[in-house]
C-alpha cells in the first residue's frame, strides 16, 4: 500500500507538471512506468488518465472568475455565448475520432512511439518559435468559429502518444494567429471538456476494477496533480509570454533521444 501511495505522488507530479506544458503528460506517464517501473499494470493505465481530472480542476480554479461569467452570461451575452458554442466546437472532433478508434487507441501506446513523437513535436515546435507570424487573435474568447474547429482537429493529433494535447492545440492556435499567451490559455479551456470526456469513459469502462483501496489510491494522485497543476499553470503563462516554447521543445528532443538511447540498450 505505501509503495502504491509513493507511486501515485509520483505520478501525480509528473501529470500536474506535463499535463498543460507541450510536452505530453500522457507520453512522460508511459515512460515513467516503463523505464523506473512505477504503476504497471491495468488500474494503473487507467490511474494515469483518472487523476487528469485533478490538474483540469486547477483550470477550473484559477480560471473560475471568468469560467463562472461565461456560464452565467451564455444565454444573454452573445459574446459569451459565441465563445461556448466555440469551445463545444472545437471539442466535436475529439469526440468523433473517440467514439471511431478509441477502442484501438491504446495500440498506439508504445514507448517507441512517445519517443519518437516527442523528438518530432520538439522540432515542430522549434520552428514555429521562431516564425515570424505577426499574431492579431489575442482573447482567446474570440477567436473566429473556423479557428476553433480547426484547433479542434489539430488537437485529434495527440490521440498518438508524446504529441501532447496541448501542444497541438498551441501550434494550430498560433498558425492560425493567435499570440502565444491566448493560445495557451485556449488549450486550458479546451483541455476541460476533452480530459472530463476522457475521464468519465475511463472511469465508466472500469468502475467494476474501482477497490476502497484503489479510490484512496486515486485520491491521492488527484490532489497531487491538482496542487502541482495550480503552479506550473500560472508559471507557464507568464514563462511563455516572455520567451517562447524553445525550453519545452529542447525538453522533448532530450527526453525523446534518451528514451531511444534506453530503448536500444534494452531496457
Amino acid at each position: 500500500m505505501m509503495s502504491d501511495a509513493i507511486n501515485a505522488v509520483i505520478l501525480g507530479v509528473i501529470e500536474g507538471v506535463t499535463e498543460f506544458l507541450p510536452v505530453s503528460s500522457t507520453g512522460h506517464l508511459l515512460l515513467a512506468e516503463r523505464f523506473f517501473n512505477l504503476g504497471e499494470g491495468s488500474f494503473w493505465n487507467s490511474f494515469t488518465v483518472l487523476i487528469q481530472l485533478g490538474a483540469i480542476l486547477a483550470i477550473v480554479v484559477i480560471y473560475f472568475g471568468k469560467l463562472w461569467r461565461v456560464a452565467l452570461g451564455m444565454f444573454t451575452n452573445p459574446e459569451d455565448r459565441r465563445f461556448v458554442i466555440g469551445l463545444l466546437v472545437a471539442f466535436l472532433p475529439a469526440v468523433v475520432i473517440g467514439l471511431l478508434i478509441g477502442g484501438y487507441l491504446k495500440t498506439l501506446f508504445n514507448p517507441w512511439v512517445v519517443c519518437f513523437s516527442l523528438i518530432v513535436g520538439g522540432a515542430i515546435l522549434l520552428w514555429v518559435d521562431q516564425l515570424d507570424l505577426n499574431p492579431h487573435q489575442h482573447d482567446a474568447t474570440k477567436f473566429p468559429l473556423s479557428m476553433y474547429l480547426s484547433i479542434g482537429i489539430a488537437q485529434c493529433l495527440a490521440i498518438i502518444p508524446g504529441v501532447s494535447r496541448s501542444g497541438a492545440s498551441i501550434v494550430a492556435a498560433m498558425l492560425f494567429g493567435s499570440d502565444k499567451h491566448a493560445a495557451a490559455e485556449f488549450s486550458f479551456f479546451l483541455a476541460i471538456p476533452t480530459m472530463v470526456g476522457a475521464f468519465a469513459y475511463d472511469f465508466y469502462k472500469n468502475r467494476a476494477e474501482m477497490t476502497t483501496d484503489h479510490l484512496g489510491i486515486i485520491a491521492i494522485g488527484f490532489v497531487v496533480s491538482f496542487v502541482v497543476a495550480i503552479v506550473v499553470v500560472k508559471t507557464f503563462l507568464a514563462y511563455v509570454t516572455r520567451h517562447g516554447f524553445s525550453l519545452f521543445a529542447w525538453w522533448r528532443v532530450i527526453v525523446g533521444t534518451l528514451g531511444l538511447i534506453a530503448l536500444a540498450m534494452g531496457r
